[in-house]
C-alpha cells in the first residue's frame, strides 16, 4: 500500500472538510464525481477546491492526525490551510510526536 496523504478540501459554501488517502487525486474524484463513493457530507456541496494536503507515511499516522484536525475549531484549521506546513510543522503545530 502506498504513502497516506492528508487533504482538506474547501466547499464552495468556505466550509472546511478533513479526510486522507493514499490518492489524492482519487479521492477528490470520488467526492466530487461518484455519489456513491464520496463522503455525503460533501454532496451538497460543491464545487470543492483542494486547499491543503500533506504525506504523512503510515496509515496510523493519517488517522491520528485527521482525527486530531477534525476536532480543532475552524480558524485553526484555516490556519494550517494558510500556514500549508510540512509533515514534521503539522505535527508540531497539533502536539504531536
Amino acid at each position: 500500500m502506498g504513502e497516506w496523504h492528508l487533504y482538506i478540501l474547501r466547499t464552495r459554501h468556505n466550509t472546511l472538510y478533513t479526510g486522507i488517502a493514499t490518492d489524492v487525486a482519487r479521492r477528490v474524484r470520488e467526492h466530487t464525481q461518484d455519489a456513491a463513493r464520496g463522503a455525503k457530507y460533501l454532496r451538497s456541496r460543491m464545487p470543492l477546491q483542494l486547499a491543503y494536503q500533506v504525506k504523512l507515511g503510515d496509515q496510523s499516522l493519517a488517522l491520528r492526525v485527521e482525527s486530531r484536525i477534525k476536532k480543532l475549531p475552524r480558524p485553526e484549521k484555516a490556519r494550517i490551510v494558510t500556514l500549508n506546513p510540512d509533515c514534521k510543522r503539522l505535527l508540531a503545530m497539533l502536539g504531536m510526536p
